[in-house]
C-alpha cells in the first residue's frame, strides 16, 4: 500500500466499533471527518487524547466534524479501556473506537510502520473532507500527546480556505486577519472582500476574516 497523499480520497471500508458496525464513508455522512489511530488500548498517552476528544466533541460537532479512532485491539478490550478514560479523565467516550485486529483498516491507511513498530499502529491523524478526499495528515512519535486544539485550528483554516479565496497565515486563529490567495486579481478583491483589505507586498495582501460578522 503506497502512503496516502492529500487529495486522494479516504479508503472506504467496513468495521466494528464500539458503537456498532460501520461503513466509513456512510457513517461520515455529508460532513467532515478526523480518523486517529492509537497503538494500542491501556496505553498512557492514547488514554489521555481519548479523553481529550470527548471533552472536545462539542467543538468538533460545532464544526460538523465527525470523530473516530482506531487500535488493533478487540472490541471487549475497547470497552474495558473506555471505563478507565472515563474514570481517569473525567469525561464519557461520546464516539466510536474502531476494532481492527485484523490490521486491515490500518494497513489501508498505512499505519502500521515496520521501523517503528511492526506489530503497533503509528499514532496517524487523518482529516477527511465532505468530499471524501484526505485534506490533512500528521503522524506523531509514540511520545508525543497530541495537541487537539490544533487540529480544532486547522479544521477553522480548512473549512474557511474551502469556500473563500484566503489563506491563513502562521500561527493564524478564528477571527484573525487572513491572506488573499495570489491567483485572485487586484481588480477582483473588492468584489470578493467587501471588508477592504491591506497590500503589504503584491503577493502580501491581508483581509480581515471574510465569514466572521
Amino acid at each position: 500500500m503506497s502512503t496516502l497523499r492529500l487529495g486522494d480520497e479516504a479508503p472506504n471500508f467496513t468495521a466494528q466499533t464500539t458503537e456498532g458496525e460501520i461503513n466509513f464513508h456512510d457513517w461520515l455522512g455529508e460532513g467532515w471527518g478526523i480518523l486517529f489511530s492509537h497503538p494500542a488500548d491501556y496505553t498512557p498517552v492514547c488514554t489521555t487524547e481519548l479523553g481529550t476528544v470527548a471533552r472536545y466533541k462539542p467543538e468538533f460537532d460545532k464544526r460538523n466534524v465527525k470523530v473516530i479512532a482506531l487500535s488493533v485491539d478487540g472490541l471487549e478490550s475497547h470497552k474495558g479501556w473506555i471505563k478507565d478514560i472515563n474514570e481517569t479523565q473525567h469525561t464519557t467516550v461520546n464516539f466510536p473506537i474502531i476494532a481492527d485486529e485484523d490490521k486491515k483498516v490500518s494497513k489501508l491507511y498505512d499505519m502500521i510502520h515496520p521501523n517503528a513498530d511492526s506489530q503497533h499502529t503509528v499514532r496517524s491523524v487523518f482529516v477527511i473532507g465532505p468530499d471524501k478526499k484526505i485534506k490533512l495528515t500528521i503522524t506523531y512519535p509514540a511520545s508525543t500527546g497530541r495537541n487537539f486544539d490544533e487540529l480544532l485550528r486547522i479544521i477553522d483554516s480548512l473549512q474557511l480556505t474551502a469556500y473563500h479565496k484566503v489563506a491563513t497565515p502562521a500561527n493564524w486563529k478564528s477571527g484573525e486577519d487572513c491572506v488573499i490567495v495570489p491567483s485572485v486579481a487586484d481588480a477582483d478583491i473588492p468584489k470578493l472582500f467587501p471588508k477592504g483589505h491591506t497590500e503589504v507586498k503584491p503577493y502580501l495582501r491581508v483581509t480581515p476574516q471574510p465569514n466572521m460578522d
